[in-house]
C-alpha cells in the first residue's frame, strides 16, 4: 500500500511540475523578474501543498486535475513566502532547498519583487481552473484569508514580533496556525471547493488539515535541532540563533514526539468517515516521521 502511495505522490508531483513550468513560459520577460520568480518555484521541494490539494479533491469524489491550477496557486503563495522570509529583514537565510536563496542571487529588490509577482500570479492561476465560477469564487476567498493578515501574513508578524521572547503554548500556538498552518488547511479546502464538496465535508478536511499543519510545524522545529543543514538543505539551529521560540523550548524533543503522535491521530480521525481516507492517513503519518 505504501508503494502505491509513494507512486501517487510522485504522479502527482510530476503533474504539479509541469503546471508549474507552463505558468510564466509565454509572459514577456521583464529585466530578470520572470527569472527570480522561476528560480524559486521550480526549485523542487515536497510540494506538500499543492499535493494536497489533489488528493484532496479525490478524496471529495472530484477529478484531480481540474483542480490543478489551485494546486499551483497555493505552491505560488508559498514559494513568495518562502523568498520574503529569506530577506535579510525576516530571517536573512542564505540557503534554501539545497542553493542560496532568491535575494543571494538576484539582490533584495528583485526578490522582493518577485515574490509580489508571485502572489498576484497565484491568483490569477485560480481563475484558469475550468470548474463553475461559484468554486472559483470561492476558491480567492479561501486562499485570500489564508494568506493575509489573518493567516500567514499575521502569523509571521506574531513570528518577528516574538524574536527574543519566551512564548507560551498558546502564543506559539497561534503563531504557528497562522503562518504555517493557514496555508496547509486551505490547500485541503480548495480540493474540496474544487470538488464540490459539501459543508461537512470541508469541515472534516479542515480539521485533518490544521492537525496534520501543526504536526508539521512541530516536527520541523525538531529537525532545526536535530538534522543537518545536508539534510534539509537549509541551514539548521536558526531559530536558536534568531532567539525564537519554538516548540521545542516550549515541550522538548520528547514533548514534541508525544505532540506529533497525538496530532498524527487527531489527523486520521477527521478523515475516518470518508469513503476512501487512507491516503490522507498515510500521509499524516509519513510526514510525521519524516527527516528533511
Amino acid at each position: 500500500m505504501e508503494n502505491n502511495f509513494t507512486d501517487r505522490t510522485a504522479q502527482d508531483r510530476a503533474l504539479i511540475e509541469e503546471c508549474l513550468a507552463r505558468v510564466f513560459a509565454a509572459e514577456a520577460r521583464h529585466a530578470d523578474l520572470q527569472e527570480a520568480m522561476e528560480y524559486s518555484l521550480l526549485a523542487g521541494g515536497k510540494r506538500i501543498r499543492p499535493i494536497l490539494t489533489l488528493e484532496t479533491c479525490r478524496l471529495c469524489g472530484g477529478d484531480p486535475e481540474a483542480a490543478l491550477p489551485f494546486a499551483c496557486g497555493v505552491e505560488m503563495v508559498h514559494t513568495y513566502s518562502l523568498i520574503h522570509d529569506d530577506l535579510p529583514a525576516m530571517d536573512n537565510d542564505g540557503l534554501r532547498r539545497g542553493r542560496p536563496t532568491n535575494h543571494i542571487v538576484y539582490g533584495e529588490a528583485t526578490a522582493i519583487l518577485a515574490g509580489d509577482a508571485l502572489l498576484t500570479a497565484a491568483f490569477e492561476q485560480l481563475t484558469r481552473a475550468h470548474l463553475p465560477a461559484e468554486r472559483i469564487v470561492e476558491a480567492v476567498g479561501c486562499l485570500s484569508r489564508a494568506a493575509g493578515s489573518a493567516g500567514m501574513v499575521g502569523g509571521q508578524a506574531l513570528d518577528m514580533a516574538g524574536e527574543g521572547k519566551t512564548l507560551g503554548r498558546e502564543e506559539l500556538e497561534l503563531l504557528q496556525r497562522l503562518k504555517t498552518g493557514a496555508l496547509i488547511s486551505s490547500a485541503a479546502e480548495l480540493g474540496c471547493i474544487a470538488a464540490g464538496g459539501t459543508p461537512e465535508q470541508r469541515a472534516r478536511v479542515r480539521d485533518y488539515a490544521q492537525a496534520l499543519g501543526q504536526a508539521f510545524q512541530v516536527r520541523d522545529d525538531m529537525l532545526d535541532v536535530i538534522s543537518s543543514q545536508s539534510e534539509l538543505g537549509k541551514p539548521v539551529g536558526s531559530d536558536r540563533v534568531n532567539e525564537k521560540s519554538t516548540y521545542v523550548t516550549a515541550l522538548g524533543l520528547e514533548g514534541c514526539a508525544a505532540l506529533v503522535e497525538e496530532l498524527t491521530r487527531r489527523a486520521a480521525r477527521a478523515v475516518d468517515g470518508f469513503a476512501q481516507p487512507e491516503f490522507h492517513i498515510w500521509l499524516a503519518k509519513s510526514l510525521a516521521q519524516r527527516t528533511k
